[in-house]
């Protein structure tokens, strides 16, 4: 009767170990989403030229008004004491501007202007494990709050530091992002910053020919700009490019190399769940276990 017993708990462990392994098989790549291999050669981005900006935050309170937040009074804006720190996209506030000194025109500092940048090789799409990111063919990066479940396994991956998460949200909380204004442009309209801009320091249009608009600014006015598009080949190139007057470090860029990013995201993940054994097949594991031991003690009961 003990061997019996043995060779049942044998054939049952061996049968739960292999759906244990069933199900851990699936994890390390089935888990992840990933970005699209094509995208389209006319997708859209806008150019940023920081020696244009004056500051004025119109884009701030636009973006916060495209996207159903009370962007309150736009004279508000015109508040300089916001530029005494760095700030960093929020919940309700998509982008924001930082200022910088202009060493070569200290009247006319340079202004920065914060968002996603839309990368054509996302990090964010890598990292998700549920599929909620997705990289649209004309460009734009955006989510699927319905399939969140909250990881933020995005917010790690990001090179640029970018999504937000709703932490003060006790019930259904959500990360938050700029999402190109998709909704927009689907209808023929320029995102809400770009239209609103008095001085024309965005640029919105197709992709290659805003990098030929760059070129040609840098060309005609050396001392102008350094000879560099940010965003043109970091981390696999963005939708979002910049100029500037002075080296992209000294405006809290982030050195990157042109390595799209999701190869690191992907090893993040992998490393994850290198060893993660999910829930189910730990509960199937002490279920099977406990039968065993419940089953063992019946019959020992019987033959007394």
């Amino acid at each position: 009767m003990g061997k019996q017993t043995r060779r049942d708990f044998l054939k049952v462990t061996a049968a739960i170990g292999g759906t244990a392994a069933g199900i851990t098989a699936l994890t390390p790549k089935q888990a992840k989403a990933a970005s699209p291999e094509i995208l389209s050669e006319d997708r859209m981005g806008v150019l940023v030229d920081t020696t244009v900006c004056i500051g004025c935050r119109r884009c701030e309170w636009m973006c916060k008004k495209v996207h159903g937040y009370d962007a309150g009074d736009i004279e508000t804006y015109s508040n300089e004491e916001v530029f005494g720190r760095m700030r960093r996209p929020q919940n309700e506030g998509y982008t924001v501007l930082n200022r910088y000194d202009n060493t070569k025109n200290p009247i006319t500092p340079y202004h920065v202007k914060v968002q996603c940048m839309h990368c054509d090789r996302p990090a964010c799409v890598s990292a998700c494990i549920v599929g909620a990111f997705t990289k649209t063919e004309k460009g734009a990066v955006i989510w699927d709050t319905d399939k969140c479940i909250g990881c933020r396994y995005c917010m790690v991956a990001c090179p640029f530091q970018i999504p937000t998460f709703e932490y003060d949200k006790a019930i259904e909380p959500d990360i938050r992002k700029c999402d190109f204004c998709y909704e927009r442009t689907a209808e023929g309209l320029l995102p809400g910053c770009v239209d609103i801009c008095p001085v024309e320091a965005l640029t919105y249009g197709k992709r290659r020919d805003l990098i030929t608009i760059a070129e040609k600014r840098m060309k005609l006015y050396p001392d102008r700009y350094i000879n560099r598009i940010f965003g043109h080949t970091e981390v696999g190139g963005t939708s979002w490019m910049y100029l500037a007057g002075k080296d992209f470090s000294e405006l809290d860029f982030p050195k990157l190399s042109d390595a799209p990013a999701p190869g690191v995201s992907e090893s993040i993940q992998h490393g994850i769940f290198a060893y993660f054994v999910p829930p189910l097949a730990l509960y199937a594991l002490l279920g099977g276990i406990m039968w065993v031991t419940k089953n063992k003690e019946k019959k020992s009961g019987e033959e007394e």
